[in-house]
């Protein structure tokens, strides 16, 4: 079951058990052996959500990303040359009006993701929403604080976390995180219309056949959807 926004709530005191603990070094473990061998190719890389911020459960995912990649082929090749297995290439798009992406899937729970066209500043900035962290942060045992699907601000102490709803509060997490306003306000009326009408899926979610790249794939999607072909002209401007 998804997490539901909470609307009203206490700064709350949660902290960690030894499960916990070990639960949250293996996932960044998993994490730290798939940044190094892409930052090792010089591809920037970060790793976001609860990975970053310590809140983990046992559903949460590895996932990277690279906000300003090379070539696909760099990628996959880098990943290949490590023994990282890919077990499917996907080009997602969340909404029409969000990037094109494309997702590397290297295991149950476990991928790799990066823009496909030049993002927008709040859509970069959804990743500091959520909490990200670079390789040497989490090599360095350290989290950061940023904001759950439940809309509840995660702020990492010593022996767990406090959170506390961030609805009501816009401006001043925008400012903690240093993101834009936007980018807060446009998250709280996505996760809130979710809560509302339920979650409804991606628009795009394209699997590639073996033989096909990333930027063959788009270049399809252009061609046959306008909706694709609007967001791609609209980065160009």
């Amino acid at each position: 079951m998804a997490k539901k926004p909470v609307r009203h709530a206490e700064r709350l005191e949660i902290y960690y058990d030894r499960q916990h603990w070990q639960q949250l070094k293996m996932l960044r473990s998993e994490a730290a052996k798939i940044m190094d061998a892409l930052e090792k190719a010089n591809l920037i890389t970060i790793t976001y959500g609860s990975i970053a911020r310590g809140d983990v459960t046992a559903k949460s995912d590895v996932d990277i990303f690279l906000p300003n990649p090379p070539s696909s082929f760099t990628i996959e090749g880098t990943l290949e040359r490590a023994g990282i297995q890919i077990n499917r290439r996907l080009i997602v798009q969340a909404t029409p009006y969000y990037a094109v992406k494309g997702y590397i899937e290297i295991g149950e729970q476990k991928g790799v993701s990066f823009p496909l066209v030049k993002m927008r500043r709040v859509e970069r900035d959804f990743y500091r929403f959520g909490g990200e962290i670079a390789l040497t942060t989490l090599e360095e045992n350290k989290r950061v604080a940023g904001v759950d699907k439940r809309l509840m601000l995660i702020e990492p102490i010593e022996r767990g976390h406090i959170e506390s709803s961030i609805i009501g509060r816009e401006e001043e997490i925008a400012k903690l995180l240093r993101i834009s306003l936007e980018t807060v306000l446009d998250r709280v009326r996505a996760l809130l219309r979710r809560d509302k009408i339920g979650r409804t899926g991606v628009f795009i979610e394209k699997e590639l056949a073996p033989d096909e790249t990333f930027e063959m794939a788009l270049k399809r999607l252009v061609e046959t959807r306008p909706e694709v072909r609007r967001r791609l002209k609209f980065c160009e401007k």
